[in-house]
């Protein structure tokens, strides 16, 4: 099929398959799919361990060169050819290139990220659980390590949970594109927001108020050092649900008059708020109660019980808490399971509720591997690594960092700045085109550059 044909078979297709409703929709399910687990769990400890407030600047200026061109880059490839990943790379890219192995790499990504992510998404929605039944309260860390170490060493309880959790998901994608994505995402990101506020607003009362708002935005700046500046730019590239199909292919959903640059601004804008009332809402308890704003990924799961057991109303504050960390996962984990979805629909010509079907059977098998990775399967350990930390390490380190530098030269070389300029500018009807410009050099020389070097870090060839 010629090129044109295959465009206009596109166009037909996209006529059939699912969209946004409208800007409301676009942003909430766009913000739904960055908010994740990261906002409320890997954003406070990694800042938490790497000093606070520079820490933060770096993060600001890495997203603006890493993260926001790449979302800016996906949405507008999905936009332009209105398919899934592989399609829309088969479509745009040159004849004969295989710029569509970026999807196929999306996808796997995808796979693999479900399959451990979907198990931590599984420990906060039990917590959920024992946080209503008041199981968790205990200012004792060690009883709050305890109560962890029981939970993810039980086969049976992270199994369930894991199903649990994929059968939500996989309910939601059942109902498609408009009645599914987009309504939950609509609902859920106001209730998310508002939950924050509320912690916010108590935990701003705690004594330990003054030495939290100066950890988190009075830098030191001697505490910058390379080490945290990798770990600045890779948190970036990862935040915002991007090289790895997400983007692409929500931007697919986008309505033809979105202002795409204004709309990804929103989304890092409210993700970056997302994340620091998550700190504000964190950091203060922990510096009142003296707990160590370096615990890392304990911070949540071990920490913050401990914390909350000190306060009045702490069992309320604690069941909000794990149900506002459970809204950011689902938004997050929509996101990615809708990659498959939306290409084992359109290029394996399967309905959307068999795509759907077949993407949760798929992911039984890897999902029980990294659920019982801590119990039934512990002593499985290839080169020393579980099977929970080789998804990991293999989506974060490889898969997603190789997807972030094909997209930047796909758009900067491949695709070439006046086709995105009409993305942006929407064909002209929008003054983008000094902007497309400037995002076209950022992906031409500047983001693969820097995501190489996230990449390389991960991989351990130099040490940060």
């Amino acid at each position: 099929m010629s090129k044109q044909g295959s465009h206009h078979a596109t166009s037909a297709a996209a006529g059939t398959r699912g969209g946004f409703s409208s800007g409301l929709g676009v942003l909430a399910a766009t913000l739904g799919s960055a908010v994740g687990l990261g906002n409320i769990w890997k954003f406070p400890s990694l800042t938490g361990a790497n000093g606070g407030a520079g820490f933060l600047l770096i993060y600001l200026l890495s997203t603006l060169l890493i993260g926001l061109p790449l979302m800016i880059a996906e949405i507008a490839i999905g936009r332009q050819a209105r398919a899934n990943p592989i399609s829309a790379l088969r479509q745009l890219a040159p004849r004969g290139a295989p710029w569509w192995l970026i999807g196929a790499a999306g996808m796997a990504a995808a796979f693999l990220i479900l399959s451990f992510y979907s198990e931590v998404v599984a420990w906060v929605f039990a917590y959920v659980a024992k946080a209503v039944a008041g199981r968790l309260l205990s200012s004792d860390p060690v009883q709050t390590q305890a109560s962890f170490d029981a939970l993810v060493r039980d086969p049976v309880q992270s199994l369930v949970w894991q199903w649990v959790v994929l059968g939500l998901i996989g309910g939601i994608l059942l109902l498609g594109v408009t009645k599914g994505i987009e309504a939950v995402t609509k609902r859920l990101m106001p209730l998310l927001f508002l939950l924050l506020v509320l912690l916010c607003g108590y935990s701003l009362t705690l004594p330990g108020r003054a030495e939290a708002l100066s950890f988190l935005f009075a830098p030191e700046w001697h505490r910058i050092t390379p080490a945290v500046v990798l770990t600045a730019m890779g948190l970036a590239f990862f935040k915002l649900s991007i090289g790895m199909g997400t983007m692409m292919t929500y931007g697919s959903y986008f309505t033809p008059g979105q202002n795409i640059p204004a709309t990804a601004v929103r989304v890092m804008l409210a993700d970056l708020s997302v994340s620091l009332l998550a700190g504000m809402a964190i950091f203060p308890a922990v510096f009142s109660f003296g707990f160590a704003p370096s615990a890392g990924p304990s911070l949540v799961f071990i920490t913050i019980p401990a914390v909350f057991a000190q306060m009045p109303g702490g069992q309320v504050l604690l069941a909000a808490f794990f149900i506002l960390t459970a809204i950011a996962a689902t938004g997050a984990m929509l996101s990615i399971m809708e990659v498959p979805v939306a290409i084992l629909h359109e290029r394996w010509g399967l309905t959307r509720p068999r795509a759907t079907l077949l993407t949760l059977f798929v992911l039984m098998l890897p999902g029980a591997g990294c659920a019982l990775s801590q119990s039934t399967l512990a002593h499985v350990r290839p080169g020393g690594r579980t099977l929970f930390d080789w998804a990991d390490f293999v989506s974060s380190n490889l898969l997603m960092p190789a997807g972030g530098i094909a997209i930047a030269l796909f758009v900067g070389w491949a695709w070439g700045e006046r086709a995105f300029a009409a993305q942006l500018s929407n064909q002209g009807t929008l003054g983008n085109q000094g902007l497309a410009r400037v995002l076209c050099l950022l992906l031409r020389w500047v983001t693969p550059v820097l995501i190489l070097l996230v990449m390389l870090t991960g991989l351990g060839v130099f040490a940060g």
